[in-house]
């Protein structure tokens, strides 16, 4: 097996099974590398050698990214994933942290670079440009430990930061899937996650290119979705974020289950949103913890219990920020309630060090900051139970005070998720009118349904895992949440609306009885 992804595609060069299916044109992985050995050739010859060659991408979810993705691996130079929601000032700093030399624009995006000041940098169209075939010197022969690309986190909690991912990090994570999940070059690979994220490179292009399956890039569309997946044949896609969500809050058709899918891989859904979307579309769905910066690995298998992400592998552990040491084994009542939260809640952490981690790119503050005592801190709260099950409590800022006692997001969101019309939700704090903080929860409605105070009030007090102090004090039926373009929740935007947001309705709960606002 190739121990590179350049090498990998050399290894693709010479089949003549289909690489690309996109609309109604198809390509072969023949034709597919010799356009990415193409395009790398004439931007080697256009670059300054005595700087570093970077590239960086603004283009969507087209065959034109996948050929910039190969022929940045072919080269031997660093792509730059650049994250087309991004504009102005924002954008021009991402540009410039990865340090592009040269930036591919589409038709679609090239505007997004009006006005911006970006010295030294080479704008090139790839839709008006032919890439002439010409003999490839790569611009290095690269290693496994070697940067493929510089991947932007999603920003959910600060600004977006570039990690550096090495060619053996996207290849370890492929071939994980690969394997496991039984792909050849019969399958047909969904790739409706942004093609600049590490989701949609690890465990969509990559995977794709370690088991020789097809392609079928496409911009996420809940209508599209079961269209394109039969249109293309699609046997395997990957998710990060809602996407799960916003299929499943479609209408339902008889005949949903008719469709080639068999798995779907990725992280963030709702236990709920599995379960169904499985039922729904007659396909096995994965759903783990992921982080490009991948230093710490958790993996759900069989058995894994409702709410929990599965077992970490060595060196995954629990602590106290503050105290630097491991965490309690969390405990739960006969109703399943945890009854320790505060002693059982910590940092998810590698005790074992960085990982897979190699830093962020032009940033060793917060690369510092994730790197402390000798171990990786991962900024997402968790807990775990006796018998090694890890539980997701959100990020370190979801911690709220509430009347003198420490709770976090992620179990009230998971127990707001199990009533039926409730699609998406966020949890965050809002500031109590004396001290602490008071619990807000932001919901959107599926397609079509409708919520009433006094029978969502009902349906909490139907909750025997649900502490009377984690029950939200306001309730914002929102038409929809801020999001990343990898659709996790922009809680940070939620928080600075405070209790009385701009939207349909705001609920207040006095004791256990809900009622809108004045001002609604």
């Amino acid at each position: 097996m190739a121990d590179t992804l350049q090498q990998l595609l050399r290894e693709r060069a010479d089949q003549d099974t289909v690489a690309v299916k996109y609309g109604e044109t198809t390509r072969t992985w023949r034709e597919y590398v010799a356009e990415a050995r193409a395009q790398a050739a004439a931007l080697i010859g256009r670059a300054d050698p005595l700087r570093p060659l970077h590239v960086g991408t603004l283009l969507g979810n087209t065959p034109d990214m996948l050929t910039a993705l190969a022929a940045a691996a072919l080269g031997g130079y660093v792509l730059c994933g650049i994250n087309n929601t991004r504009r102005g000032a924002a954008l021009a700093r991402d540009i410039a942290r990865v340090e592009c030399q040269i930036v591919l624009v589409d038709d679609k995006h090239r505007d997004l670079l009006d006005g911006l000041s970006l010295p030294g940098v080479t704008v090139i169209d790839v839709t008006a440009t032919e890439w002439p075939q010409q003999d490839l010197t790569p611009h290095r022969e690269v290693g496994p430990d070697d940067t493929f690309m510089m991947i932007f986190t999603s920003g959910t909690s600060g600004e977006p930061k570039a990690v550096e991912v090495a060619h053996s990090i996207v290849l370890f994570s492929a071939v994980a899937l690969v394997q496991r999940y039984d792909l050849t070059d019969k399958d047909t690979c969904y790739l409706a996650m942004p093609l600049f994220h590490s989701n949609g490179v690890y465990a969509g292009w990559g995977v794709a290119l370690a088991s020789g399956a097809a392609m079928a890039p496409a911009q996420f569309s809940a209508s599209r979705f079961l269209p394109d997946i039969r249109r293309y044949g699609a046997t395997y896609m990957n998710y990060v974020g809602k996407p799960l969500a916003y299929i499943l809050a479609t209408a339902e058709q008889s005949d949903d289950h008719d469709n080639p899918l068999r798995v779907a891989f990725g992280n963030e859904a709702a236990d709920r949103d599995i379960d169904e979307f499985s039922r729904r579309f007659g396909c096995s769905v994965w759903d783990g913890f992921g982080s490009t910066e991948l230093a710490i690995i958790i993996t759900r298998s069989e058995g894994t219990p409702a709410g929990s992400v599965g077992k970490g592998f060595p060196g995954v552990a629990i602590y106290d920020p503050e105290t630097v040491q491991e965490c309690e084994v969390a405990r739960f009542d006969g109703t399943g309630a945890l009854i320790n939260a505060e002693a059982a809640t910590g940092e998810l952490v590698n005790t074992d060090g960085s990982g897979m981690f190699r830093g962020y790119h032009n940033d060793q503050g917060a690369t510092d900051e994730r790197l402390r005592h000798g171990m990786y801190w991962s900024g997402d709260l968790a807990y775990r139970d006796a018998d090694g099950w890890i539980y997701l409590a959100g990020r370190t800022a979801d911690w709220m005070r509430v009347d003198g006692e420490n709770i976090t997001a992620a179990p009230i969101e998971r127990i707001l998720l199990r009533h039926p019309v409730i699609s998406r939700v966020a949890v965050y704090p809002v500031p109590d009118e004396f001290v602490g903080d008071q619990v807000m929860a932001a919901m959107v409605l599926r397609d079509g349904q409708t919520l009433d105070p006094k029978s969502f009030a009902e349906f909490l007090a139907a909750q025997p895992d649900l502490s009377p102090k984690s029950w939200p004090r306001y309730i914002w039926l929102a038409d929809d949440l801020p999001s990343t373009a990898t659709n996790k929740i922009l809680k940070r935007e939620l928080v600075a609306l405070g209790a009385d947001p701009a939207g349909r309705v705001v609920w207040k709960r006095d004791g256990t009885e809900y009622a809108p606002t004045a001002e609604n």
